[in-house]
């Protein structure tokens, strides 16, 4: 037979379970993890989920998104263009004259169809001070300063001493004639598929313009729009320079 025990039996808590143990001041914490309970778990109603999770706020959310992006488009857009035709050059900056190897030098030869599909040649041109001008319709300073082209080409037609001769600059054709169409100009603006005329003259970029004297020879390279007083300018300096 067993001997009595005499130990005396821990004291229980209600439903049977020992009572948590007392944490002594200055004792380190320990995890505490709840109590266990009778009842099953279950999960909560649907109806008391957080409805900001919802799908309606996460689509309202992804278009605050888009449009706020294309809020920041439509503003960067504009800004980056206005950036790119001040550094490029605008007529109302100034005529922008700048050196090249074929100052004092007889212009490059300069042959080709016109848009109408008529041959021309630079050379024809011999005895008038011309403007030998490079551009292209999708380049915004070159359709600023297509006035100015129209306002010097005007007045030194009606005196017979100038003209502007237009070189198309990796562009169509067609283009070309739409611009011309709506905006006007009476000069020859000759194709360059290849890009001959453009390397010849050292060309990369638009607006670029020559003037070349009526020996054929040039006289002064432009960067950038030019306008028609600074044109007239060039023109006065080079006859008076001899």
């Amino acid at each position: 037979m067993t001997p009595p025990d005499d130990t005396p039996a821990p004291p229980t808590g209600e439903g049977g379970r020992p009572p948590p143990a007392s944490l002594e001041v200055g004792d380190p914490p320990e995890r505490i993890d709840p109590a266990p309970s009778d009842q099953p778990v279950t999960d909560p109603p649907a109806g008391d989920a957080d409805p900001g999770a919802g799908p309606d706020r996460v689509v309202g959310g992804i278009r605050r998104t888009r449009r706020a992006l294309w809020i920041a488009v439509g503003v960067a857009v504009p800004v980056f263009l206005l950036v790119m035709v001040l550094a490029i050059g605008l007529p109302d900056a100034g005529t922008r004259e700048v050196r090249s190897p074929l100052l004092g030098k007889a212009a490059p030869a300069a042959e080709s169809n016109t848009i109408d599909g008529e041959a021309v040649r630079l050379s024809d041109l011999k005895g008038k001070w011309v403007v030998v001008n490079f551009f292209a319709t999708w380049c915004v300073p070159c359709r600023l300063e297509h006035a100015e082209l129209i306002r010097f080409h005007e007045s030194h037609q009606a005196l017979g001493d100038g003209s502007v001769f237009g070189v198309i600059f990796s562009d169509s054709a067609q283009a070309v004639e739409e611009f011309r169409s709506d905006e006007g100009g009476t000069w020859p603006m000759l194709v360059d598929p290849k890009g001959s005329i453009a390397l010849n003259f050292g060309v990369s970029g638009v607006p670029e313009s020559f003037l070349v004297d009526p020996d054929g020879i040039v006289r002064s390279r432009i960067l950038g729009g030019v306008r028609a007083v600074d044109l007239d300018r060039l023109l006065a300096e080079a006859k008076a320079g001899g």
